[in-house]
């Protein structure tokens, strides 16, 4: 049994030595934490949330990948990413078939801007997907580590609880601090266990049972570029402020201010004019980008049926056949739906010149 005789080093670790894996964890059936820790004894300082970039011996040459740091620096003797296996895979793939303890790695950072402790709030709402709870898990454990755990709705969205990374850690720290609430949602069940949680792909109206004071959140969001785009265009639609929404990329870490993109998200605007072509009524109406199809049906005597209003039962789905809509919905269409051209009138707000089958 191996014995810690010297706990740290007498600096920091840099980027110039090597990282020695020292443990690798199953999370879930495709996903596995590797910790690693420096052979000198350095510890770690970084920030959580930032990201840290491996070099990987794969068959044909070294790869480089990068991968954000779930752990905490305020647990520096060592540090871990968790790895899920993508489809196609190269660097997680060989990761998780062939890294093993003792074998060592080149490792560039840590490095990246997506963290908390830059944007100091009273409340925090995390929102992430699949593999995307790294870094608002890092941040998670840094809140509990602090003994001042700030008041943080931790939402994440999974294909089933299984495939929950963390759950357990998670689960055990709300159920000791008032101040972390868990939200989970699941596209489907595991057989033969019952789940209590969220069904569905996370919505406008899940949101506001999640987390009724959203508005009043600093917002942390990570996972794949189109749920990270759903979660943009419902926050916008809600009215959120979007100075207070920061992000992570699982495509391009960002490194520093300067990097960070300009996100140019549809924002229906209230001042520019839009119109809409009734094709089957003969109808032709101005309007504003503010407006729905829906209510311009209604304001001209056009009756498309509608139940809930607010993109949840599908009722006033009807065909879009020219012209592009900004649609929020909350799970009333399908994405087969939309390919075909089909949209909710009651949530699709017009830029520009549209037509519909009306």
């Amino acid at each position: 049994m191996a014995v810690l005789v010297k706990a740290f080093g007498d600096k920091p670790w840099k980027d110039d030595e090597p990282l020695e894996c020292v443990m690798v964890v199953p999370e879930t059936s495709d996903t596995a934490t590797f910790t690693f820790r420096a052979p000198s004894g350095s510890w770690f300082d970084y920030q959580p949330g930032q990201f840290v970039t491996l070099d990987l011996p794969v068959p044909g040459g070294n790869v480089q990948r990068t991968y954000t740091i779930s752990s905490s620096p305020s647990r520096p003797l060592s540090i871990s990413v968790t790895v899920k296996a993508q489809p196609g895979s190269v660097g997680g793939r060989w990761m998780i078939d062939h890294l093993r303890p003792g074998m060592r790695l080149k490792a560039f950072g840590p490095a990246g801007i997506f963290s908390f402790v830059r944007h100091e709030a009273p409340k925090y709402l995390f929102i992430s997907a699949g593999s995307g709870i790294t870094p608002v898990m890092s941040m998670t454990t840094w809140a509990w580590d602090s003994g001042e755990m700030p008041d943080i709705v931790f939402v994440h969205a999974a294909r089933s609880p299984s495939d929950i990374i963390f759950r357990q850690r998670l689960e055990g720290m709300a159920d000791r601090v008032p101040g972390l609430q868990l939200r989970f949602t699941i596209e489907e069940s595991d057989p033969f266990r019952t789940w209590h949680g969220y069904h569905g792909r996370l919505n406008q109206i899940m949101l506001g049972l999640m987390a009724p004071d959203y508005l009043e959140r600093e917002v942390f969001c990570c996972g794949p570029e189109p749920f990270m785009q759903a979660v943009r265009d419902m926050l916008i639609a809600l009215g959120f402020d979007m100075e207070h929404y920061h992000q992570e990329s699982f495509g391009a870490p960002i490194r520093n201010e300067a990097e960070a993109p300009v996100l140019e998200d549809v924002i229906p605007d209230e001042d520019s004019a839009a119109q809409i072509t009734f094709e089957s009524s003969g109808v032709v109406a101005k309007c504003h980008e503010t407006d729905t199809v829906l209510a311009v049906a209604k304001a001209n005597g056009l009756n498309i049926p509608s139940g809930c209003t607010f993109g949840l039962c599908g009722t006033c789905k009807v065909r879009k056949t020219a012209g592009e809509v900004h649609m929020v919905h909350n799970g009333g269409i399908t994405d087969e739906d939309i390919e075909d051209g089909y949209i909710l009138a009651c949530c699709s707000h017009p830029i520009g010149a549209v037509s519909v089958e009306v």
